[in-house]
């Protein structure tokens, strides 16, 4: 259905794309700062989980009207937004008690395993909320599909889904060294609330960069 040919210039271009960090990677970072390692990681699965989500709409049909509807990309762009914004001001207030939630994930605690959900359902609605992402599938994925095989949506969800493992493997090592330079800093709590406020300060400003940048950009 698709040929390596295919599979393999799709998978470089988006590995590319990819290597560059982006909004999704800030998240990632500020996740990974805020609440540690294995809540950036649960993040960043249900984030991917919501770009699978779009990648089968897109193959549906729903990307072109997104990429035609200004009041639909709007709508959903300041939605996303306005959500990234919360998850920030939800860090900051949540500083404080930071020390006791990295003490609950490392340690497997009953509340840890809630933390992890909680984070990847909210990974889950930032990824289903970017516009972009339908409006980037909708433009790129058609550019790789060969007609003459036929089965044009399954080709397209077949490139979506390569691009969504890709993201997801580059954003875990985010992620992943993300919370570990936040693993130094909880050796004191003063420091890891700073650097909690921080996660929730990044989350913040890539919340408003999402809601004022053009449907262009």
């Amino acid at each position: 259905m698709v040929s390596l040919e295919q599979l393999t210039g799709f998978a470089a271009m988006a590995t590319v794309i990819i290597l560059i960090p982006g909004p999704s990677v800030l998240f990632v970072v500020g996740r990974a700062l805020a609440y540690g390692r294995r809540a950036a990681l649960a993040s960043v699965v249900g984030n991917e989980l919501g770009f699978v989500v779009l990648t089968v709409a897109v193959a549906l049909g729903v990307g072109s009207i997104v990429e035609r509807s200004v009041v639909v990309f709007t709508a959903l762009k300041l939605a996303g937004a306005a959500y990234i914004v919360y998850l920030g001001v939800q860090a900051i207030r949540e500083r404080g008690s930071l020390k006791e939630a990295l003490t609950g994930l490392e340690a497997e605690a009953p509340d840890g395993g809630a933390t992890r959900r909680r984070a990847l359902a909210q990974g889950f609605v930032v990824g289903l909320t970017n516009p972009k992402t339908i409006v980037f599938f909708a433009a790129v994925l058609p550019q790789f599909v060969d007609r003459g095989l036929g089965h044009v949506p399954l080709q397209m969800v077949v490139f979506g889904l390569t691009f969504c493992l890709i993201a997801l493997l580059c954003d875990s090592v985010w992620g992943v060294a993300a919370g570990f330079a936040r693993a130094w800093f909880a050796r004191s709590p003063r420091r890891l609330a700073a650097i909690g406020g921080t996660g929730g300060l990044m989350m913040i400003g890539l919340g408003v960069t999402v809601a004022t940048t053009g449907r262009k950009d």
